[in-house]
């Protein structure tokens, strides 16, 4: 994919690994400078061996952390947000404190971003905050999450609009290989993403690759907003 990040700042908030690194990565290789940010500022500097990526402490759960990280940046041209805290199980298996970590990471979080980073974001940047596939097809054990992501994708929406001109948009991934499936174990994960490459309509597992591609493709895309973009090889369909 071909981006033009030049000059500019992005903030990209999430771990040192997985989707956040990919989109970190993508976002250099187009030119921009990058602040990643979470709550291990130390991790987070070590995963990164480059001078034009700097690392800083935040916790989407503490909006005093978010606004005291915008005092620090100051001006930034995109914010992204990959941070979750999945509220995996069935009903039975998931309790309060659970379903609250998930939505105040994953949605709570992103709507005081924009509370905090939306003065400060220069023309024509806009929020990438994150969904996934749950959000339209839920399957059992999976009801916290989809909960979580169906919040996201009306965030979405909502922001776009209270933010105008400013543009909002999620990436809502369906299966990707981040690391993220294999408290399953090497068996269990394997058998998975064997089930889910044979019925999903691409064949495959996604890649965090994938996803930093359409993130660069929503930072840079100036005609879209309020829009959850699917990012799943059509694994909803199948």
């Amino acid at each position: 994919m071909s981006a033009n990040l030049r000059d500019k700042t992005v903030l990209v908030v999430g771990r040192g690994s997985g989707i956040a690194r990919a989109i970190t990565l993508a976002a250099r290789a187009a030119g921009a400078r990058v602040v990643v940010a979470g709550r291990d500022r130390e991790a987070l500097a070590d995963a990164y061996d480059d001078a034009g990526v700097t690392a800083e402490e935040v916790d989407l759960t503490d909006e005093k952390s978010i606004a005291a990280l915008a005092e620090r940046i100051g001006e930034v041209d995109h914010v992204v947000s990959t941070a979750s805290a999945r509220a995996r199980g069935r009903m039975e298996d998931l309790t309060p404190d659970t379903l609250l970590l998930s939505f105040g990471t994953k949605v709570i979080g992103p709507i005081m971003l924009a509370k905090h980073f939306a003065p400060r974001v220069r023309t024509g940047g806009p929020f990438v905050i994150f969904s996934g596939s749950s959000a339209l097809r839920p399957t059992v054990g999976t009801l916290g999450v989809a909960a979580t992501n169906g919040a996201v994708d009306v965030v979405t929406r909502a922001l776009s609009l209270e933010l105008a001109p400013i543009r909002v948009n999620a990436i809502s991934p369906g299966t990707v290989d981040t690391g993220a499936w294999d408290g399953l174990g090497e068996q269990k994960k394997a058998e998975l993403f064997r089930q889910r490459t044979a019925h999903n309509p691409v064949r495959r597992i996604g890649t965090a690759e994938d996803i930093a591609d359409a993130v660069l493709f929503a930072m840079t895309s100036t005609f879209m907003t309020g829009v959850s973009l699917p990012m799943d090889g059509g694994e909803p369909l199948a």
